[in-house]
């Protein structure tokens, strides 16, 4: 991993995870402190993860983390549903062996108890195996900066952070298990799922936005 890579990975963890408020205003130099990497590679991530809507630059006022909004997550879950539908087909109908394998390990893994920083690295590491399995290298650029962006907003609205990983991880699992055992039917059901979730997630929110 070269250092823009890295710097891409460590500013999209601080943005997803809250450290890097939405709705606020910060300069490059600050992100070069916090970040401890080079003017250079952050630059370049910055760069990179504008056109996923994670950051916007303002030439004149810097860089916005932008709010955080039921209506943007509900808009991103309609193409995300459609995008990872495909993902789980292809993946079911192209995984070898070695990915197989890969995923019922994963898949046992996630029976486990997670702190809320390892099951997001755990959930990471599932979409990457789907996107290795796939064998779409347009898929990843479509599928991931909505899975961050979903992410992020998960994580900024989870209120009980044990039944919240709990749920999650049971219907990724059925999605791992069923590519596995290459149900392409069953992986897109496990799928539309996981979507469905996070639909009545984002909905949950609007409930208790609604009652302050």
């Amino acid at each position: 991993m070269n250092k823009t890579e890295q710097a891409v990975g460590l500013l999209q963890a601080m943005i997803e995870q809250g450290e890097l408020a939405p709705g606020s205003m910060v300069s490059e130099r600050t992100i070069v402190e916090m970040l401890g990497l080079g003017r250079t590679p952050i630059r370049e991530a910055i760069q990179r993860l504008a056109p996923s809507y994670m950051i916007r630059i303002h030439a004149s006022r810097g860089i916005e983390i932008p709010a955080i909004t039921v209506e943007d997550q509900i808009s991103r879950l309609e193409v995300r549903r459609a995008v990872e539908v495909l993902a789980v087909e292809l993946a079911c109908m192209r995984a070898d062996k070695g990915q197989q394998q890969a995923m019922r390990d994963l898949a046992s893994r996630l029976e486990g108890q997670f702190t809320l920083k390892q099951y997001i690295d755990t959930i990471r590491q599932t979409h990457s195996l789907i996107l290795d399995a796939a064998a779409n290298p347009y898929l990843g650029t479509l599928m991931l900066p909505l899975q961050g962006l979903s992410r992020r907003f998960w994580i900024v609205h989870a209120r009980d952070e044990a039944d919240d990983i709990g749920h999650g991880k049971d219907l990724h699992r059925k999605i791992l298990l069923a590519i596995a055992g290459s149900d392409a039917a069953g992986a897109a059901l496990a799928s539309r799922a996981l979507n469905d979730y996070l639909v009545e997630f984002a909905l949950a929110v609007i409930s208790r936005q609604a009652r302050r």
